[in-house]
């Protein structure tokens, strides 16, 4: 993987995490793609003991751009770049985002359209979504620790795709269908996947990209 040992000033709209105060615009846009794994936070520090983004990304002065919560996987975007940064995370760009979701049981048609519909959930009504049952990914990986399996309850893999990003949105939207997450994978932002990462693996982008 490669690794950029260069220190790069934070974008004029993001600010500092510590002082709060903005920062110069980069000279150059640097842009990182991590597939997080499961209980890793999505921050740089933490508590001892935590695993966190610094445990897997030696590139300094950038910061997620849309949060990934601890318990799920996938892609988190990082950027020095204030304005791509709030390009991704901002609702009001709409910016799609993929998740590979398992969630408990069996979804009905019913279940389904009510998901494509919007729900409303405790902090309102959501946008419409895309929602479709798959396969299980050829490219999944073993998750650590594995997913409780029972016998006796079917489970099931949707492909979700959302335009908005609320605290804990999927989870909370298959919960309110009936169907609990038990995993969640967080496969695409925009133009960008995972689909060359292996869990726990990132990489910078080339200007091009």
């Amino acid at each position: 993987m490669q690794r950029d040992s260069t220190h790069k000033p934070f974008a004029k709209r993001m600010h500092s995490p510590k002082s709060g105060k903005p920062r110069p615009r980069p000279s150059r846009s640097v842009v990182v793609l991590l597939n997080k794994p499961m209980n890793v936070l999505c921050q740089f520090t933490g508590n001892p003991g935590e695993t966190t983004l610094a445990d897997f990304v030696p590139i300094k002065d950038v910061y997620p751009a849309g949060r990934l919560d601890k318990d799920s996987e996938g892609l988190v975007v990082l950027t020095n770049d204030g304005q791509l940064q709030a390009k991704i995370s901002s609702p009001k760009f709409k910016q799609s985002k993929v998740y590979y979701v398992l969630v408990e049981g069996e979804p009905s048609a019913e279940k389904l359209r009510s998901l494509r519909a919007g729900l409303e959930l405790n902090d309102g009504l959501t946008l419409p979504i895309e929602a479709e049952i798959v396969s299980e990914p050829e490219w999944l990986w073993p998750r650590n620790p594995p997913v409780r399996v029972r016998k006796t309850i079917r489970d099931t893999w949707l492909k979700l795709t959302l335009k908005e990003g609320r605290n804990r949105q999927v989870r909370r939207m298959t919960a309110a269908i009936g169907h609990p997450t038990l995993r969640l994978i967080r496969f695409q932002v925009g133009a960008w996947t995972i689909a060359s990462l292996a869990s726990g693996e990132y990489r910078q982008l080339e200007a091009t990209e």
